[in-house]
């Protein structure tokens, strides 16, 4: 029977990774801002750390550090999808 190689924890993060990458800076093309003033203020700031997250994300793939690129762009969507379930931005 042959052998069947498992993908190692590399090869796995950076796949996931990319993926979720992808999928994020694709929703963020279509995203507008849904409430006043003061939740644009916040969400503006909280959009900038995103952006932050992705672009660390993309730094930390090109090191082939892929835990903490992983790590950034799960930083990334939980700060996006918060956004949305408040209701001040649509994706």
């Amino acid at each position: 029977m042959p052998t069947i190689k498992k993908p190692d924890t590399d090869e796995r993060l950076e796949f996931e990774t990319k993926k979720w990458l992808e999928k994020l800076e694709a929703r963020m093309g279509s995203v507008t801002v849904e409430k006043g003033v003061l939740e644009k203020k916040v969400t503006d700031n909280a959009m900038e750390n995103v952006s932050a997250y992705i672009k660390d994300c993309r730094h930390f793939l090109s090191e082939k550090d892929f835990v903490n690129a992983f790590e950034a762009i799960i930083y990334a969507w939980g700060i996006f999808e918060t956004l949305e379930r408040a209701g001040l931005v649509k994706g």
